[in-house]
């Protein structure tokens, strides 16, 4: 499925040097085409997106890293990223301000022989997740599907893709709020891509 030397780096990596500051743990996504590593913090102060992808390493949690190298589970500075790179490209990394992810593609071979299981969804339910790719209100999604029916929109549409959790609120604290609008969520966007190749 994965390259294993580099899954093995990549989960070292984001325990090594994630943010713990704000009790926040890396996360492992499994999805159906790819896993996903994520770790709180994104890149140390002091060190370049160049920087980072050309091996130099800035420990964040020194005696972390003393300990996997007690444990022979590292080597020296910067060396894990490069093995990674040996087998995947930059893009399977995406970086931000406060987090640091990478996400390793399954491997074709893997996924040919892995039948692809899409959740059954009404067709509204569809063609409300095919109308979004950014954040928009009830009244743009709406204007958008050319509906005008409010009721109808929030039975048939909104209600059963919010239960699905197919999509979330941008302010769930206040759901009347009228700044209130709706993205896909993670799941919604995997399906949604799923539901884009058949």
């Amino acid at each position: 499925m994965i390259d294993s030397r580099a899954l093995r780096e990549a989960l070292i990596n984001a325990i090594v040097h994630n943010d713990y500051s704000k009790e926040v743990a890396p996360v492992i996504e499994i999805y159906s085409d790819r896993l996903s590593i994520t770790s709180y913090g994104g890149l140390i102060e002091g060190l370049s997106v160049e920087e980072f992808f050309s091996g130099r390493s800035m420990p964040r949690n020194r005696e972390l890293m003393r300990i996997f190298r007690d444990l022979n589970l590292v080597e020296h500075l910067g060396s894990g990223l490069n093995r990674i790179l040996q087998v995947y490209d930059k893009d399977i990394f995406r970086l931000s301000e406060n987090f640091l992810e990478v996400a390793f593609p399954f491997s074709k071979e893997y996924l040919s022989l892995t039948p692809q299981v899409t959740p059954q969804v009404t067709p509204q339910v569809r063609r409300l997740l095919e109308s979004l790719s950014e954040e928009m209100t009830r009244t743009q999604i709406q204007d958008f599907l050319g509906l005008k029916d409010k009721k109808n929109f929030q039975d048939k549409y909104l209600s059963p893709a919010l239960v699905e959790g197919l999509i979330e609120m941008t302010v769930p604290d206040k759901p009347k709020s009228s700044n209130q609008g709706y993205r896909l969520s993670s799941e919604g966007a995997e399906l949604k891509r799923l539901l884009g190749d058949l």
